[in-house]
């Protein structure tokens, strides 16, 4: 029997209502879209801090530390809101493509990028103007999106089974790779060292393994139900898939770059279905709630005031 090495090590309560998508960690505050605002938490003691308010079907939220810049992603109002990493002040907004799900800095190409799902897009904002540069049809429903800081973006195409990869010098669609028999991918990581994207496909429960040079898949791996986030420790060598239907966590190991290994299936809740990961700490953070019984096939209702940030690391 393998040992259990990550549990739930505290629990932060948020008790304002609302749903929620992506979690965000920058140095020592947690940023939490919930619906029509995003919290700002304490990393170590879940206090609160500040809220950013109407940011009405809030996504993601990135950063660019050097211009003291933050960025959340809209999606009810197609837009990104900037503000201040120190005030938390809302200092300007942008236009983006049709409901903005993801959103990251890619260093690279110094831009921040949304994922836009209902114009099937991404939308390249410069950090430094606050002005769109660029709009990237790339044909799906794009989910999230992941750079590997050397010139090349890498989308997961939800609706299409597979990625596509931008040339982020160009702004142009240089592949569509399948990843066939993975369907509806979500979470996505790269490990920039060995040049392997890792892709959770919720609708079949398979995290795929690219190379992400050549789109070759390398390997499949079972993961749990549910999965709509995918994280990458690269100290540990971990990734991990935040599975909500199962309320787990799947812990794979990377030994190379072509060998892969599942270590454990850590218990969360059920709803814990994104994920993000503090590489200084090695801690994982995951949004979740209590729902009611349900015996339908729908999603099961929220019981308000139950809003929770897991925190999962090593006992």
């Amino acid at each position: 029997m393998k040992a259990i090495v990550f549990a739930i090590l505290q629990t932060f309560h948020i008790l304002s209502p609302g749903g929620w998508d992506y979690i965000a960690v920058h140095e020592n505050n947690l940023y939490v879209s919930h619906g029509t605002h995003v919290n700002i938490l304490n990393k170590t003691t879940g206090d609160s801090v500040s809220i950013i308010h109407n940011t009405i079907g809030v996504h993601g939220i990135a950063f660019v530390s050097a211009l003291n810049k933050g960025y959340t992603s809209n999606g009810k109002l197609n837009n990104v809101y900037v503000f201040d990493l120190k005030t938390f002040a809302v200092t300007d907004s942008v236009t983006t493509g049709q409901n903005p799900d993801a959103i990251f800095y890619d260093s690279y190409c110094n831009r921040i990028i949304t994922c836009n799902g209902k114009s099937k897009d991404l939308t390249f904002i410069n950090p430094s103007t606050n002005k769109v540069t660029n709009t990237v049809a790339v044909g799906g429903k794009p989910e999230t999106a992941v750079s590997d800081g050397a010139g090349k973006i890498f989308v997961n195409i939800e609706d299409k089974n597979e990625i596509v990869v931008i040339d982020s010098k160009t702004f142009t669609v240089l592949h569509h790779w399948s990843l066939l028999p993975g369907e509806a991918p979500t979470g996505l990581a790269i490990d920039v060292k060995t040049k392997r994207l890792f892709a959770a496909c919720g609708d079949n429960n398979f995290l795929v393994v690219l190379n992400a040079e050549n789109g070759k898949i390398i390997t499949q791996l079972p993961i749990g139900k549910g999965c709509d986030g995918a994280a990458f420790d690269s100290g540990l060598k971990n990734i991990y898939t935040s599975n909500g239907s199962d309320g787990t966590i799947t812990v794979i190991h990377e030994d190379a770059a072509d060998k892969y290994s599942i270590t454990e299936t850590v218990t969360t809740k059920k709803t814990a279905r994104t994920i993000t990961v503090d590489e200084s700490t090695h801690l994982m953070y995951l949004p979740a709630a209590e729902t009611e019984i349900t015996t339908g096939n729908g999603r099961p209702k929220v019981i308000p005031g139950t809003f929770q940030i897991l925190v999962v690391g090593k006992k």
